[in-house]
């Protein structure tokens, strides 16, 4: 992932794993059965002919319906129904129609208020009807649909969850509450016993609510972006428990009955207040992912260290000025951020971490790289962005599986130059060299083949190199605030360039009025410019041409004689006062 921050500059930054809060359709959907549906002005033109075969799957989003059209009434049949990110206000009885329908995404419509008819549609499994101004009121109805396994009310500014939903959905297994206003759950929501995720981010809770420990099925826990001050001991009453997301809240330390929840693979509480991490986080077996990013550590939680099946471990933003050494136990750790911390050099322990594809170290204030690195032989992304590099470090070109590689120095030292052997990185991707003081770009970057990406805007380059042309895999180049004057005259072949960034260049070839018309403009400047300089060429050659077949020598030739016929009287005079001037041989002065 990439970070752009307010002056412009990029790092490479990592971010846990998010939960899922909304389901689209995507195009290669894997679908029973389905049909083509018309993408026409005319709403006439999405009814779909009659078939001999059932239609089971139905897509109709992004059609600015306001109603849901009432020829969909017809199809009986349809398992699978997608009218979201439409206009509709009101769902009509007709729904009742739909007696087969068992996913129905009604979510990012305008609906006010919901009929009882799709309270009894007796299959329905999953509704989604998050990014609506639902009247809380009418949402009683959906106590009725007995057979809900998943329900999305996602940013409908929810205060209360109505008691009836908990009374009556024994078999919901999700419920997404995210973005509303809650501060607390009804008691009767313990009635959901096969509730396996609830997802309640951004809400208002100062507490973590106690029913949840009840729930004995639960296997994903969102609270992130309240106010939770606490979790209480009894979630080690949560066996089942696989993923628990407790970021940004105002946690001052973890249970020690966490260490019960054993099935525990995913931990996020970054950007809490927790000072330390408890020694029995250690008994977490199964752990995969654990973020501690944005608490006030200021030493490295050395209890992690003993989770053999750690893979991924944040530690962004902590107050870290070195790393344990027990952290070279981490021998299968995929993942490692330690950016934005007090580090003063390169940790040698990273070294031991043979499996690791993901570094992170920007801005921290490491000046050298260890020649160690090179045994990082799985190495695909770099970050060190933000430190303290008056070279560049060489060392990095023994890495010879990256991908990605950041060094801007958007803070402190800057380096001048890249060294002629960066084509060592012949896997590399991404390459962010923003804010530095190079002013050329060394011949040999043109043989990155699979290079995508390149940054180098806040530079002063004044020149680009002509091979920079022949990098057939080149999609952005960022090339802002440098002291450039023109393009090198082949770069319309770079076919796969979709973003070329030249702001803040004193550019003549293209001048600024083309630049700023995009591609197109600036590749037809180039080819009409290229084509005037080849008709030059010729006529070049035409003249030296005739001057050859009028017999008076080649071309080059006659230039010559011509500047010695100037030179000729000059020199002559010269060349006799020098010979009068010059004793003779043998004669005393």
């Amino acid at each position: 992932m990439i970070d752009l921050k307010n002056n412009g500059s990029k790092t490479m930054s990592v971010r846990f794993s998010s939960t899922v809060t909304s389901v689209l359709l995507e195009d290669g959907i894997k679908v029973l059965e389905s049909i083509p549906v018309k993408e026409e002005t005319n709403p006439q033109d999405d009814v779909p002919q009659k078939q001999p075969d059932r239609i089971l799957f139905m897509d109709l989003s992004r059609k600015d319906h306001t109603v849901i059209p009432t020829w969909i009434f017809e199809f009986e049949d349809i398992e699978e129904l997608h009218l979201e990110k439409n206009l509709i206000e009101v769902i009509q009885e007709d729904i009742q129609h739909l007696k087969n329908v068992k996913v129905l995404f009604l979510n990012d419509n305008r609906i006010q208020s919901l009929c009882a008819e799709i309270g009894e549609l007796p299959v329905l499994q999953s509704l989604d009807l998050s990014n609506n101004p639902i009247l809380p009121s009418s949402l009683c109805v959906l106590g009725k649909a007995r057979t809900l396994r998943e329900l999305r009310l996602y940013n409908i500014n929810l205060e209360e969850l109505p008691v009836e939903i908990c009374k009556r959905l024994h078999h919901l297994e999700l419920l997404g509450l995210s973005n509303n206003n809650l501060k607390a759950l009804p008691k009767e929501i313990v009635n959901l016993v096969g509730l396996r995720e609830i997802y309640l981010r951004h809400n208002t809770f100062a507490c973590f609510p106690l029913e949840l420990c009840l729930l004995k099925n639960l296997e994903v826990i969102d609270l992130e972006q309240n106010s939770v001050r606490s979790i209480p001991a009894k979630i080690g009453s949560l066996l089942k428990l696989v993923k628990l997301f407790v970021a940004f809240n105002n946690l001052a330390c973890l249970p020690d009955t966490l260490s019960q929840c054993t099935q525990l693979s995913v931990l996020d509480v970054s950007h809490n207040q927790l000072p330390k991490v408890p020694r029995s986080i250690r008994e977490l077996k199964e752990l995969y992912e654990i973020g501690l990013s944005g608490n006030d550590l200021r030493a490295f939680p050395r209890h992690v260290c003993y989770i053999n099946s750690l893979g991924l471990l944040y530690l962004k933003n902590v107050g870290l000025k070195k790393v344990s050494p027990a952290c070279v136990q981490l021998a299968n750790i995929k993942i490692l951020d330690l950016s934005q911390n007090l580090l003063s050099t390169f940790p040698n322990e990273i070294c031991a971490m043979r499996n690791l594809e993901m570094l992170s170290l920007d801005d921290n204030e490491i000046s050298q790289v260890p020649p160690e690195v090179k045994v990082l032989s799985k190495l695909m992304s770099l970050g060190l962005t933000g430190n303290q590099f008056n070279v560049f470090p060489e060392e990095i070109l023994l890495l010879e599986t990256l991908e990605k590689l950041y060094l801007g120095q958007d803070h402190g030292l800057r380096f001048s130059s890249i060294p002629e052997n960066i084509n060592q990185l012949q896997n590399l991707k991404e390459l962010y060299i923003e804010n530095n003081n190079l002013e050329v770009l060394p011949p040999t970057i043109g043989l990155l083949q699979k290079l995508q990406i390149l940054d180098c805007h806040n530079n002063l380059l004044q020149v680009l190199p002509d091979s920079i042309s022949q990098m057939p895999g080149l999609q952005k180049l960022f090339l802002q605030n440098n002291q450039l004057s023109k393009l090198p005259g082949n770069m319309d072949m770079l076919n796969k360039l979709q973003a070329l960034e030249l702001d803040g260049n004193p550019m003549v070839e293209p001048p600024v009025e083309v630049f700023s018309q995009g591609l197109d403009a600036i590749w037809k400047f180039l080819q009409e410019n290229r084509h005037r300089n080849a008709m030059a060429t010729k006529i070049q050659a035409w003249w030296r041409g005739i001057m050859v077949r009028k017999g008076l020598g080649p071309f080059a030739y006659l230039l010559l004689l011509r500047k010695k016929a100037k030179k000729g009287g000059k020199d002559d005079k010269k060349g006799k006062k020098k010979k009068e001037d010059a004793p003779k041989k043998g004669k005393k002065k």
